[in-house]
Parts: structure tokens; C-alpha cells; sequence
């Protein structure tokens, strides 16, 4: 796959549109994770050495189309600022006659930050004349937004029909790492897969049958499976309605001669609270009001003795409900197990999903310890499918 990397563009003197992710976990007001900021300040600082005025786009979050306070774009640029020792002019808008004059007085070497994208409804619905106001605003496009490459919105694909489009240096590592991955794996293959729902998880397990040695299934996921298998899962969140699913995947693993392990046994409680009653029991003993929220003892030794031996792994999604301390064991062991793997047996590692890095960064991990950590949850997952996604169709070498 070949990409133009906006390493090739001439961008001196020039308003470039850049297309970022800075879709940041917040609280009061205040950025609680940066790491989205600073994976984008490669290509900022980039553009500014070689001389461009930079005018950056990012969502926040799901406001709908509408103005929501708390999801203005504020306490980013006051982060960026701080991150980039620079000063981050931050706009009210992202289209009309304020934000093309702010744009007209830049010097070299400024930057802009516009607000939230998605205030605007046309810009999810890849609004034909809402892209071409977006991209009246540049000269040229770079998309560096991979947590949105999956989405075809009028700040990615579609100011690319307008405006020459290429790819940022966070783009272009991601597609690497992700390309290199998928023509050289070593074996052991190991999966790992957490979260919520099978949905958005099913493409990447069919895609890999055959190919993986082992799924490692936890989170509420793995709740579904089990309720597929035939066990009682209380009161647990599940997908009741992709039961038939999961039979199917379980059965074309086996088929394949691949292996899937699912919990064997769990931490349950009848409510989650910070002073809920927990116990680590079998699956098999589940019933009535108790809720599945993590892994147990057992099910995090099997696992980790797996991981322990690999030398390929994917991990996305925790396998508990961890931003509750009770519930954060069985993510915190998997993500020292990936973590070990990659130093002491020399694995490649990838780790993606906004949850999953959260969890990494809550249990005051390094990222680094990983051989790469993807910015993108759902655009990673269908990259890995084998979809061509439109963040990325518009930057490819025609």
C-alpha cells in the first residue's frame, strides 16, 4: 500500500488543513489523557519547520450536530499550547466569515486550532458543500486523524475532493506498523480481545481464522460467547441477539484449528460500586442478580501463560469493567503480560482502542513498552480486516 506522505508536499508558506484526532478523555473541563495530542505533534511540528501555516480540525466526542458546551475544543488548545510551547489561536467555528479572516491573517509558522467538527450535523453526513467550505480554508489537506480513518466525514474524505489530500507522519506509522504486521507474523499468533461488543470485533476474528493460534476473549464480549456456550450469565451485559454469531466464530476456530479460550472463571457482584461485594468464582456457578465484571485468578494464569510464549500479538479491549479498581485486575495482568512479552520474548506487540490505552495509562504504565501503540479502536480493527478505509482510499499513490 503506498501513500502520499505530506513528506513529499510542498507546504512552505502555504495553509495546510490538518485533520487530527483530539478526541481526549476530559474532566472538569480539563484534558485527563494527552496521549492523542502528542502522537499528533510530529506532523505540527513538522509543518512548522518547514514552514506552513497550520489550521487544525479535530471532533469532540458525540455532540450530534449540535453546540454542546463541554465539548468545545478549549481545554485542547490550551494542552496543545503547553505540549508544543507555542501559542494555539483557537477559533469559535470551523467554517464562515470569522474563521476565513482569522485564516487570512496568518503568518508562517502559526497555528489555529477550529472548533468541533461535529457541531456542524453535515460534517458525519460527508456534506458535499460543507466539505468545499472546509476546504476553501487550505491550500492542501493532511489527514492525521487514524482514530477516524474508518468514517467517510467531510474533514477527512470528503475536503479531499477539493483540496490535494496526503497523509500526516502519524498516518503513514500507523499504516506501516499495521501493514508489517499483516505480511509477517511470527507464531505463536495470540489475540487478544476485550470490550463490549462482538459487532465491531467480528471482522477482525473471521479474518484471522486460520491465521491465529489463539483468541483470548474477556470483557463483556466474553460474555456473549458464554451465553452462546450455554451458561448462565446473571445479570451480565450481553449481546443476546448475536448469540447465533458467536456459535458461528467458536465453531470455525475449532474448524480452523485455531484455539479459543474463553473465561473459566470470573469476578462477579450484584452491583458496581467502589464498596461492591465481589467474588472470584467458576463460570459455570454464575446466577441470578450477579454480574460478570472481569476475569478470575485462573482465567488470568491461563492467559498469561499463553502470552508469555507469543511472538505476534493484538490486543484490543479491556476484559474488565477496570476504571473500577475492584474489576481491574484481570486487564492490569494482561497489560504487564503483553508488556513482558515484548521485552523478554522479543514480541511484536499492537495494542489499539481508546479503552484499552486509557486502561494502560490509568495502571501508570509506559506505552512505550509496547512495539506499537495504535491511536485507533474501530479504524485499526478494520484495517486489520482487510477493509479499505476512507481516510485512507483518499491519500493513496493513484
Amino acid at each position: 500500500m503506498k501513500i502520499k506522505s505530506v513528506k513529499t508536499a510542498d507546504v512552505k508558506d502555504k495553509q495546510v488543513l490538518v485533520r487530527v484526532d483530539f478526541n481526549v478523555p476530559m474532566e472538569n473541563n480539563k484534558v485527563t489523557d494527552d496521549t492523542r495530542i502528542t502522537e499528533a505533534l510530529p506532523t505540527i511540528n513538522y509543518l512548522l519547520e518547514k514552514g506552513a501555516k497550520v489550521i487544525l480540525m479535530s471532533h469532540l466526542g458525540r455532540p450530534d450536530g449540535k453546540i454542546v458546551e463541554n465539548l468545545k475544543l478549549d481545554p485542547i488548545a490550551e494542552k496543545l499550547s503547553e505540549l508544543i510551547e507555542k501559542p494555539v489561536k483557537k477559533l469559535n467555528d470551523c467554517i464562515g466569515p470569522e474563521v476565513e479572516q482569522a485564516i487570512k491573517n496568518m503568518r508562517t509558522g502559526e497555528i489555529i486550532l477550529m472548533e468541533n467538527t461535529r457541531f456542524h450535523p453535515e460534517e458525519e453526513n460527508c456534506d458535499k458543500e460543507f466539505s468545499k467550505k472546509l476546504a476553501s480554508l487550505g491550500q492542501l489537506a493532511v489527514i492525521d486523524s487514524f482514530g477516524t480513518a474508518h468514517r467517510k466525514h467531510a474533514s477527512t474524505y470528503g475536503i479531499a475532493r477539493f483540496i490535494p489530500a496526503y497523509a500526516g507522519l502519524l498516518v503513514e506509522k500507523e499504516i506501516n506498523a499495521l501493514s508489517n504486521l499483516m505480511e509477517h507474523t511470527e507464531r505463536p499468533f495470540v489475540i487478544i480481545m476485550g470490550g463490549s461488543k462482538i459487532q465491531t470485533k467480528i471482522g477482525v476474528m473471521k479474518n484471522f481464522l486460520g491465521k491465529a493460534d489463539h483468541f483470548l476473549v474477556g470483557g463483556g464480549l466474553a460474555n456473549t460467547f458464554l451465553a452462546a456456550k450455554g451458561f448462565n450469565v446473571g445479570d451480565s451485559l450481553y449481546e443476546k441477539d448475536q448469540i447465533p454469531t458467536a456459535q458461528e466464530i467458536m465453531l470455525e476456530t475449532e474448524t480452523m484449528h485455531g484455539e479459543f479460550h474463553l473465561p473459566i472463571d470470573a469476578v462477579v457482584a450484584d452491583e458496581i460500586t467502589v464498596t461492591a461485594k465481589t467474588l472470584d468464582i467458576p463460570v459455570e456457578d454464575t446466577e441470578g442478580k450477579m454480574k460478570i465484571l472481569d476475569i478470575g485468578r485462573n482465567t488470568i494464569t491461563e492467559f498469561e501463560t499463553i502470552i508469555a510464549k507469543a511472538k505476534t500479538i493484538i490486543w484490543n479491549g479491556p476484559v474488565g469493567l477496570f476504571e473500577n479498581e475492584k474489576f481491574s485486575r484481570g486487564t492490569r495482568h494482561i497489560a504487564v503480560a503483553v508488556a513482558n512479552a515484548t521485552s523478554n520474548n522479543n514480541a511484536k506487540t499492537i495494542i489499539g482502542g481508546g479503552d484499552t490505552i486509557d486502561a494502560i495509562n490509568n495502571f501508570g504504565m509506559d506505552l512505550n513498552k509496547y512495539t506499537h501503540v495504535s491511536t485507533g479502536g474501530g479504524a485499526m480493527l478494520e484495517f486489520l480486516e482487510g477493509t479499505m478505509l476512507p481516510g485512507i482510499e483518499i491519500i493513496l499513490e493513484k
